[in-house]
């Protein structure tokens, strides 16, 4: 038993320190490299659809966001970015999604593969870089800016972020959620997957 409490407390020890460390991080964390408002484009962070292949609200916040940026006349293009999900791909959604919204195909770029943030960065700047652009905005969720910042500022490209206001108010407690969610998934990112899904442009 007394070995089970020290390891019990050595564990709940390394998860405090963990949490504290993606706390910090995250207010650490960039929002851009670049004090530029026009860019060669604006990369949509995708996020989850539901089973019938529809976007929900968080994935339609962004992809509204980026659309009313790219209607401002901040880039001259879309980067949609998101991979498969229960038989559809979430990059195709958003591209039909911001072509109902008034953008024209030729203007938007899907990146299909993308099963994660680093590979929504990672492919996005290998799209980029083939075609010779240099600068981005990176529009996606409040609470997931912190670690996208993380992400690109790793990549080759110069960028901004910028948040996606939620579509509606939303109710007490879900941004606490949402936020609690994200230092887990920025916990995570410091202590495994920037290095075990790491991915050259």
């Amino acid at each position: 038993m007394r070995l089970r409490t020290r390891l019990i407390l050595a564990a709940g020890a390394l998860a405090s320190i963990v949490l504290v460390w993606a706390v910090i991080a995250r207010m650490m964390a960039p929002a851009g490299n670049t004090s530029a408002s026009r860019f060669d484009a604006i990369i949509v962070l995708g996020a989850s659809i539901d089973r019938d292949g529809n976007p929900t609200p968080t994935l339609l916040s962004r992809l509204t966001e980026g659309v009313r940026e790219y209607e401002r006349g901040v880039a001259p293009r879309l980067i949609v970015t998101g991979g498969l999900q229960d038989g559809h791909t979430q990059a195709e959604i958003m591209a039909r999604v911001a072509e109902a919204q008034g953008v024209p195909a030729s203007a938007i770029v899907v990146e299909p593969n993308a099963e994660n943030t680093i590979q929504n960065a990672c492919f996005s700047a290998r799209i980029m870089k083939r075609q010779g652009w240099r600068s981005a905005e990176v529009v996606t969720s409040p609470s997931h800016l912190p670690r996208a910042g993380m992400i690109f500022s790793k990549m080759p490209v110069e960028w901004r972020g910028h948040a996606a206001p939620p579509l509606s108010e939303p109710s007490a407690g879900i941004p606490w959620g949402s936020s609690a969610i994200e230092v887990l998934h920025t916990g995570y990112y410091l202590l495994f997957s920037q290095w075990a899904s790491r991915c050259s442009p």
